[in-house]
């Protein structure tokens, strides 16, 4: 028969048994979450493997000519072979990416702030820069490299009046939504205008700012690609036209294939800056909510 256990002893067999759980604890929830991450992964892992065979199988069986379309293994090739090519015109198109995103969301922002603060601009700018999305960007650039030269600028003025209107239009939503209560405590203690603006409405907007960043950054790498194709000599864009003018649909294919990467890293990217501003400041968040 085991002698019964002292105060010393229970304390030590409690202090070891918490220990063992607060180990096993996050094993438990590691395991959760790479079978929930696995569960929501392989339903499109399937169909994109899926898809690239049936298109290796049609391309060989119903002996369609390489200049046609490529085979997705010639892809896989050409993206190894042909890849510090590639890897120059993505850095290329990356600083346009950037650089044009980052004016968008200056030009954006103020362009939000401006129409909330200022009834007039809202009524009379406001229709004027939704009609102007109407216009085909395409055919804007020409004009740009007429008017700017064969030069980053037409490229990042091209990527600028594509990306802009996602972010003026989501933030202008955000400012607008604003719990009335705080509005009416702000102006019972005197409150301007501007500081209404700054200490209510920002803050509350800024999950809106990130819904259109998102938005923003895709027509970034799209108004990137365009700008390439009218004017430039280095470029994803560039490489897409110059390998189509060449018949080379490997190259071309491989040159969409970094394209789309690009585009879902700068998404994702996004993404993961709103979390941590939410994480940093979950009033934020609550705000919106």
């Amino acid at each position: 028969m085991a002698a019964p256990l002292g105060e010393e002893g229970r304390l030590m067999v409690d202090t070891v048994a918490t220990a063992t759980a607060v180990r096993i604890r996050p094993q438990g929830i590691t395991g959760e979450r790479a079978r929930a991450l696995w569960a929501a992964a392989w339903p499109p892992i399937v169909f994109v493997v899926a898809v690239i065979a049936l298109w290796e199988l049609a391309v060989v069986a119903l002996d369609v000519p390489p200049f046609v379309i490529a085979k997705p293994t010639d892809i896989a090739a050409e993206l190894v072979a042909s890849a510090p090519l590639l890897l120059d015109a993505t850095w290329v198109t990356t600083q346009e990416v950037l650089w044009g995103f980052v004016i968008s969301v200056v030009v954006g922002i103020a362009i939000a702030l401006v129409v909330v603060r200022f009834r007039w601009v809202d009524r009379a700018v406001y229709p004027l820069i939704v009609l102007f999305q109407v216009v085909p960007k395409v055919a804007l650039a020409p004009i740009f490299i007429l008017w700017f030269g064969y030069t980053m600028t037409p490229k990042l003025v091209l990527i600028v009046v594509m990306a802009f209107f996602p972010i003026t239009l989501n933030m202008v939503l955000g400012l607008r939504r604003v719990d009335e209560d705080q509005l009416l405590l702000m102006r019972s203690v005197g409150s301007t205008k501007n500081q209404i603006l700054m200490q209510v409405q920002v803050p509350t907007s800024l999950p809106y700012l990130f819904a259109g960043a998102r938005i923003a950054i895709t027509l970034a790498v799209i108004g990137a690609v365009v700008a390439e194709f009218s004017g430039a000599q280095a470029g994803l864009g560039y490489l897409i036209q110059f390998s189509a003018t060449q018949l080379d649909t490997a190259l071309m294919f491989a040159a969409l294939i970094v394209v789309s990467v690009l585009g879902l890293f700068f998404y994702y990217l996004i993404d993961g800056v709103e979390l941590l501003v939410r994480r940093r400041f979950p009033h934020i968040a609550n705000a919106a909510d």
